[in-house]
């Protein structure tokens, strides 16, 4: 893919990363995710290599970067087959908000650890009857003397059995309006009354989910993200826009994946007299324009990045939405199209095509679902009237 846009040191990054999964690659994380382990060894060398930090503050053990140098990483293992699902929650949600809005004494407890994979944290939003809708979310905290009282459930919750915590997204109430308004409180995963359930999924992934119930937690004040006073929307989003950006990430480089086995493929299978199938239209005219659609999915994600990395979160806000949009729709067609272009041999494990069928699919639901987008960008960006 061109890599016109992206400076020297982005070009080097991405050629490493590239580098890197390649060492370990699709059978890789298909072994792993048939057995149920997960892929700590890559997760491990990513961390010591300094490239699961990359976008936290240099102070703190990271790399001193932003999105655009994390979506990198994620992407390039993508294409080699072995992306790593946690790198959407731990470095790039969680630490994200940590490093924008922690107090010092998280920051230092927590980033060191996110930026070298030694620490890795869940982010829990999702409700069952919320959804990703933080106006519904029932999760609530209560002051208790010193502490905070944290009371609510969450389901699809990734990776928690592997988390050293959770940022758990509740509501508190305002001291001087009575009305209660978002906060992310830090949860470490043996706290009494936290308990976990592993939900079964039909898609096979080395990360599981978990519906998460709170029952009386118990925290101290120094579980709260920030002041109480400092709590709020902006704290929430600032996770959120990354996690757009890097689901892009995740989609794009999936979907690379998935062509460049198919272009293999077709460049040697032969069926008729003469020339392999990718010679023929009806086979190269769809790969190409699957190629042509992950490129203009790139370019969003990269503007998302770019304004997100220049502080700018209102507009990163729309670009990033439409960037996990186009990736997830481009990653489907790439993969649909890819397993088509092989046939039967497209549904083998040989191949390593057929299990992306799902994980694509899981791209236009997961970490927010494509109608919800069309809504922010009827509303946001075009000014229409909202149907709810």
């Amino acid at each position: 893919m061109s890599t016109v846009l992206e400076t020297e040191e982005h070009k080097a990054l991405r050629a490493a990363v590239a580098a890197l999964g390649r060492r370990f690659g699709r059978e890789y994380t298909t072994d792993l995710a048939r057995k149920g382990e997960h892929p700590r060894e890559l997760w491990s060398e990513a961390g010591k290599l300094g490239y699961l930090g990359v976008n936290l503050p240099e102070e703190y053990g990271g790399g001193g970067g932003g999105m655009a140098e994390l979506s990198i990483v994620l992407e390039e293992l993508g294409a080699a087959g072995s992306p790593l699902l946690m790198m959407v929650v731990s470095p790039a949600i969680c630490g994200t908000v940590i490093a924008r809005f922690g107090t010092e004494a998280q920051k230092r407890a927590w980033l060191p650890g996110l930026s070298d994979g030694s620490l890795t944290m869940s982010f829990g939003i999702t409700e069952p009857d919320a959804g990703s809708n933080s106006h519904r979310i029932t999760t609530t905290a209560r002051r208790d003397g010193g502490d905070w009282i944290l009371n609510g459930r969450k389901v699809f919750i990734s990776g928690v059995d592997i988390s050293d915590a959770t940022l758990i997204v509740g509501r508190t109430e305002d001291a001087k309006s009575g009305s209660l308004k978002p906060c992310l409180f830090i949860v470490p995963r043996d706290v009494p009354g936290f308990t976990r359930t592993h939900i079964d999924m039909e898609l096979q992934a080395a990360e599981k989910q978990f519906e998460l119930v709170l029952d009386d937690v118990r925290l101290p004040a120094g579980a709260l993200v920030g002041e109480e006073a400092d709590t709020g929307l902006l704290q929430l989003f600032a996770g959120l826009n990354p996690e757009r950006i890097m689901g892009a990430a995740f989609s794009i480089g999936m979907g690379r994946y998935a062509v460049e086995r198919a272009v293999e493929y077709a460049k040697t299978r032969t069926v008729w007299k003469g020339a392999p199938i990718g010679a023929h239209q009806a086979i190269a005219h769809p790969l190409a324009q699957a190629h042509i659609e992950l490129e203009l999915s790139r370019l969003m994600m990269q503007k998302a990045a770019k304004l997100y990395d220049e502080g700018d979160d209102i507009g990163a806000g729309e670009a990033a939405n439409m960037a996990k949009y186009a990736a997830a729709e481009a990653c489907v067609r790439a993969v649909d199209q890819a397993v088509h272009t092989l046939g039967g041999n497209g549904l083998t494990r040989e191949y390593g095509l057929a299990s992306l069928v799902t994980a694509a699919r899981v791209s236009r639901i997961a970490p927010v679902s494509r109608e919800m987008i069309l809504n922010y960008v009827s509303h946001q960006t075009l000014g229409l009237p909202k149907s709810y």
